[in-house]
Parts: C-alpha cells; structure tokens; sequence
C-alpha cells in the first residue's frame, strides 16, 4: 500500500491563516502589524524566488514587510550597519538574512549580529542553544515546520527512533534538537557515518537534509516510517527531485513528502508564525 502524502501546501496554508487570525487579533486590540525585513544580497535567482515567496506571504497575513535588494559589491560593514539600523526598531519584529550570500560575506558574523529576539530564521547561536537546553524561544524555520508535518500525521511521535541524514546548522543539527525535545531517540548521520543503509532501515522517522538527489534509497525505507525529504535539487531533463528516492519509498512508508510541495511551503510559513510570535511575546511595543 502506497504511502500517504503529508501535503506540505496545504497545511502551510493552515498556518499562515491561523497566523492571519493573529494579525487580526493585534488589529483589535489597536496593535500594530507585526513587521519583518528581510535582506538580499546579489542575484542568485533561487534566492530571489525565496525572497519573493517570503514576501507574498507576509502580505497574506497582514505584516507589515520591507524587502532590501542589495547589490552583490555590499560590504561587510554596510549590512552590519543595516542590521544594526532595524535591530533599534521597534516596529520590525523579525529580520532575515538571505542565505547563501556573496563569498567576500563573512554569515555567520552577520547573523550573530542580528538580536536573538529579532532571529526569526533561528539561526542565532542564542536561539539553538535555548532550544537545546529544553527552552526554546525562537526556533528555525525547516526544524520546526518538519515537527508540524509530523503532528499532521496523527501518530505519536515520542519514544519512536528517527534518524537524520545530513548535520548542517540550518536543518540537521536543530532537527534533531527538535525530535529529542520530541521524546524521540535521534541518530544523526553525516559524510563520515558507515552503514548508512542499516541505520536508515531501523528509523520510524527518516528526515534527510543534503541536497544530494536519490542519496537515500528507497529500499532502505522501514516499512511503515514517516519520512521527510527536506532535499529540493534539479536534475539535468529539468525536473526537480528530492535526496530521497521516492518512488520506491513511497511504496514502503506510512507517510511521506513530497518534492515539491512538501517540506518548502512550511519553511515560509513557519517563518510567519516566529514574527507573529515574537511581536506577541518577545515585543510587548
């Protein structure tokens, strides 16, 4: 039996219309919108389809939003300043810095520079460890929209052993900070881990996260596991194609994401929802 597909579009939109519900909240009481800028730097055209979603979607929920183009010759001072300027404003909740940026761009300096309560990506050192100390404030965006999907499914995820393939800072290392605070037992592997096959084969939750297309094999799917394909890459004839090889996977899981339409619709909503949270709780202005 073919799994089910965890519909990360549609439950996005649940989401952002629960986040829009909030908005309208703020409104009543005569509070402001909730503000988000978010900063680009070059040209790179899937950043800027990113940055366009992004925007699409504050406007759906009623943020008030600012989208900076900046050239790709912008230096290091010039976006510490920036950041500087909207870290002292008081009607800008959350900024966002779009990754990757220019080579001559040093980002993990930029994005330690901009104020924990303002981290709506999650990224800040700030923010990781408090999500790693069972205290989490402000969590990233993919990590926290995975946890969303899983809840979609109706299972209960404590106690069941997931497994992530991939460790980077932005997904894999927060992800399984998330499934531990989940009550899950969390494996993470990475480019130096041996038998990769049989320690995805024991998973009740495979999340992969490495941007390499058919890395996980669909046959090394437990029967029944929930697995999420965070991966989104485009092959040579055009089409997109997730790290995981779904075709046979989907044969084996109990759930499953697509790609596209999965895990991406819930980073952008999830970054909806930290802006509205930390306007509610971190910005009582």
């Amino acid at each position: 039996m073919a799994a089910i597909l965890i519909d990360g579009k549609a439950i996005s939109e649940q989401v952002k219309a629960r986040v829009a519900e909030g908005v309208e909240e703020r409104l009543a009481k005569g509070l402001r919108a909730p503000g988000l800028v978010v900063i680009l730097v070059g040209a790179d055209p899937a950043s800027e389809v990113y940055v366009r979603n992004k925007a699409n979607s504050c406007k759906q929920v009623g943020f008030k939003s600012e989208t900076l183009s900046l050239p790709d010759t912008t230096t290091q001072l010039e976006l510490e300043a920036l950041i500087d300027k909207y870290n002292a404003d008081n009607e800008i909740d959350g900024i966002l810095v779009q990754l990757p940026l220019p080579k001559h761009l040093d980002s993990d300096q930029l994005l330690e520079r901009i104020k924990p309560d303002k981290d709506v990506d999650g990224f800040h050192p700030f923010n990781i460890g408090r999500l790693a100390q069972r205290m989490p404030l402000l969590r990233s965006c993919t990590p926290k929209g995975i946890m969303t999907l899983l809840e979609s499914t109706g299972q209960t995820i404590r106690g069941k052993d997931a497994i992530i393939v991939g460790a980077s800072n932005i997904v894999g290392r927060p992800m399984g900070l998330e499934l531990l605070l989940a009550g899950c037992t969390v494996t993470t592997t990475h480019r130096f881990t041996q038998n990769l096959p049989e320690k995805v084969s024991q998973a009740d939750i495979v999340v992969v996260a490495v941007g390499k297309p058919g890395l996980v094999k669909g046959e090394w799917i437990k029967k029944g596991a929930i697995v999420i394909d965070v991966g989104i890459n485009r092959l040579d004839c055009g089409k997109l194609a997730g790290d995981i090889e779904y075709d046979i996977a989907k044969e084996r899981a109990g759930w499953i994401t697509p790609v596209p339409g999965g895990v991406g619709p819930m980073t952008v909503a999830t970054l909806m929802e930290n802006t509205l949270y930390a306007a509610n709780c971190l910005h009582k202005v």
